[in-house]
Parts: C-alpha cells; sequence; structure tokens
C-alpha cells in the first residue's frame, strides 16, 4: 500500500467541497501517503450517523490507511469520533487549514498517537480566512470562491455557528484577485460562497457590505462573463446589493433564499430575522429591478410545534414569492440546539408535509420550464450536452458542444426537468 495518495470523502456543503478541494492540496504539497480523509457535516443528526456509517466502511475498505476525521461534526463532537475504533486523528475546522497540520501528519505515526488523538481547538477565536484559498475549485466551466466562513446568528435549528465559528470575511481586493487568476485560466461563471454571505464585511475596516463586494469584482475584473451569488439571507440584502441586481447583466439573475418558512410565529420560534412579508416584499422588489430574477429556497418542514395551518403558510409562500427552486429539509431534532426542546411533530405528518411542498416544487419548476418554450438563453456548457442558463435551469443539447464555453441557443422543449435546445 506504500506510496498511495490520500483518499478524500466528504459530506454536505458546497463550503466542504471547497475545503476539500484545498485539504487535497496541502496534503499533496506535505507529501502525505496512506491516509483516508473524512470531512464531515453537522446540519442534522442523519448527517453525523451517516458520517460514521462511511467511516466504518472506510476502515474496512482501507485496513493499512490512517483515518483522519475532520469538518463540521468533528468540530461538534470530537470525542464521539475520537472513541471509534477505526479513526486516527481527529482534527478541527481550523486546524484543517493550515499547513503544519498535514505536515505533522505526513511525518508519520509519531504525529498520530493516544494522547493527540483529537486536535481541535476553541474555533470561536479563529478570525481569518484567506490563508487557504485555493484556484479552480469546481467543474471546468464554474469556479467556486470562498469569502465568507462562520455565522453570529443563533437560528434555533442550527449548530453550524458551533462549527464554523463567528463570521468572518475575505478582503475583497483578495476576493478580486483570486478571480481575476480564475479568468485568465479560462473560468467562464464564478460563484461566491460561504456560511452566512449577507454578512460578508461586517468585521472589515469599513463594514462594507455584500453589494460593495460585488459591484467591486464587476469593476476589477472586467472579463469576468458571469457572477452568481449562493444563498443568502434576504433580509440583510443591503443597497449595493439591490442596486447590482438592477444594473450589473453579469451578476446572473438567480438567488437561492433561507427562508426556512412561511409562518410568522415559526419564523420567531426558529429565531429568524426575518417576517414572512419581508420575504415576499424582498421577492417583489428583486424581481421588479430584474423581471428574469428566479429564486432558489431552503425550506423546513415540520419544524418544532408547527401546525397544519402553520405548514399551509409556508405551501402559500411558494405562489407569494414565485419561487422556482425548493430545497426541502424535513426537520429532524440536532443534539445541542434549541429546537431539540422543543414540542416535536409527529415524523409521519413532517414526511406528508415534505411530499407536499416537494409537489408544489415540481409544479414550479414545470411551470418555469415551460415559459422557457421559444427563448433564447446563454448557457454555460457544464458537459459536452448539457448546460445552464442564467436563472440555472438545465439544458440539453443533442449535440455535442464546447464544454466550459457559453453557448446562445433557443429552447425547443422540455424533458425530464430539464430544458431542451439545438
Amino acid at each position: 500500500m506504500a506510496g498511495l495518495a490520500p483518499r478524500f470523502a466528504t459530506f454536505g456543503c458546497r463550503l466542504n467541497a471547497y475545503e476539500t478541494a484545498a485539504m487535497q492540496e496541502l496534503a499533496q504539497e506535505a507529501g502525505l501517503e496512506n491516509a483516508v480523509i473524512v470531512n464531515t457535516c453537522a446540519v442534522t443528526a442523519e448527517a453525523v450517523r451517516k458520517a460514521r456509517q462511511d467511516i466504518r466502511r472506510l476502515r474496512r475498505e482501507n485496513p493499512d490507511a490512517r483515518i483522519v476525521v475532520t469538518g463540521c461534526a468533528a468540530q461538534t463532537e470530537p470525542q464521539r469520533f475520537a472513541e471509534m475504533a477505526e479513526v486516527d486523528l481527529v482534527i478541527g475546522n481550523a486546524e484543517k487549514m493550515r499547513p503544519e497540520t498535514w505536515q505533522g501528519i505526513a511525518t508519520g505515526p509519531d504525529f498520530i498517537g493516544d494522547t493527540e488523538k483529537v486536535r481541535v481547538d476553541d474555533i470561536m477565536s479563529v478570525r481569518d480566512t484567506a490563508g487557504h484559498l485555493i484556484d479552480g475549485f469546481g467543474t471546468r466551466s464554474r469556479a467556486f470562491v470562498q469569502v465568507q466562513n462562520g455565522c453570529d446568528h443563533r437560528c434555533t435549528f442550527c449548530i453550524i455557528p458551533f462549527g464554523r465559528g463567528n463570521s468572518r470575511s475575505v478582503p475583497a481586493g483578495v476576493v478580486a484577485d483570486q478571480i481575476g487568476r480564475l479568468v485568465a485560466r479560462g473560468y467562464n461563471e464564478v460563484v461566491l460562497t460561504g456560511v452566512d454571505l449577507t454578512s460578508w464585511g461586517a468585521d472589515l475596516p469599513g463594514e462594507p457590505r455584500l453589494g460593495d463586494l460585488v459591484r467591486r469584482i464587476l469593476k476589477l475584473v472586467p472579463e469576468l462573463p458571469r457572477l452568481r451569488i449562493s444563498s443568502i439571507d434576504s433580509i440583510e440584502a443591503d443597497p449595493a446589493l439591490m442596486a447590482a441586481i438592477a444594473e450589473e447583466p453579469r451578476l446572473m439573475p438567480h438567488l437561492h433564499l433561507s427562508l426556512q418558512s412561511g409562518d410568522d410565529l415559526i419564523l420567531k420560534r426558529m429565531k429568524r430575522r426575518h417576517a414572512r412579508a419581508d420575504a415576499i416584499r424582498f421577492c417583489q422588489e428583486a424581481r421588479r429591478l430584474r423581471p428574469d430574477m428566479t429564486f432558489g429556497a431552503d425550506i423546513i418542514v415540520g419544524f418544532p410545534t408547527e401546525t397544519e395551518a402553520m405548514f399551509e403558510n409556508t405551501l402559500r409562500l411558494v405562489q407569494d414569492c414565485g419561487l422556482t427552486w425548493l430545497h426541502v429539509f424535513p426537520y429532524s431534532p440536532r443534539p445541542g440546539t434549541p429546537a431539540a426542546r422543543m414540542p416535536q411533530v409527529d415524523g409521519a405528518a413532517i414526511r406528508d408535509r415534505a411530499a407536499r411542498l416537494r409537489a408544489v416544487g415540481d409544479d414550479r419548476v414545470a411551470q418555469h420550464l415551460g415559459e422557457q418554450q421559444g427563448k433564447t438563453h446563454d448557457i454555460l456548457m457544464e458537459s459536452p450536452r448539457m448546460g445552464r442558463t442564467a436563472q440555472f435551469t438545465e439544458v440539453t443539447f443533442a449535440s455535442d458542444r464546447p464544454e466550459g464555453q457559453i453557448v446562445t441557443a433557443t429552447i425547443t422543449g422540455q424533458a425530464d426537468g430539464r430544458l431542451c435546445a439545438v
């Protein structure tokens, strides 16, 4: 087995995938061999269970490798993973981004011993994000750039702040320089990512806002064809961001919103910062500024104390906000969060509500696809026969197109939840 490159297993969000790419670079630079690194997610109890299950499988498949566990679940529950016989080392979210960590692991067994099995520091003390910037994570067509990490909010269902720490931002100049390098390497679209993206800048001099970052990127990197924003908290959208939505055609007309519920009492019990009317108002204004705007949204169903009437408010929110792409999360209690101690909703009711909301989401997607018939779109090709419109809608082609390039095509139909073009 000597000389085998390290193997990585990643769970959870796009940011975790980004950081796995960074760890791959760090491990390669350190000369690490014969190791399996598991980058865990802590968003739900099920995510932690799945990670533990996969660790046991990975040990069976790699009996002679060192198994290193990191990520948000390792940060929030390090001892739980350290007690697994299959695990050799547990490192925190800050430690996984440090070159010296990987250099130490690469030196051999002396770095991994019973007394040093857990190396997880206080994530709340971490203040930097820019030390592990990488160029080019993503596909051949789209690159992802981390501009923010951590979260200062404390939603009652969420344990992520305790895995990621407080909000911290990458300076705009550093971000723009990185994007410039990506464009020079041929990327035609860049996606800004973070844990709480709309909090970007609060810890920087002058307290700039996300809209300021967007405007600066588009100004400093004029050759960037497409800039996309990942999930945002609509209540924190600043005037500069709204102006960019209205005035910057290179900012893609697609926003994924962290809405979570359409009922005001549930939103309060979630400790969200917006009301139902705020979400509707934002969507109406964004679409007024950019008529071709489409919205995705994260929505939790079956949150503790949610009644059928409260759920109906969430169902109506899909129409009231004009949502298209729904990410539906059936609520499951996450130990260590306030919501886990609230009166729980019956599991069968949660599953039923999730199915009904997903059905509404399917209808919304079908409606959106039907509205595109005969329209012409600029499509970024992700593979020879599949690309995405500016609104992030998948489009399939009957013949090959150049991967990574933006092509113009007319929509001729739809099939299997995708648009078709020739």
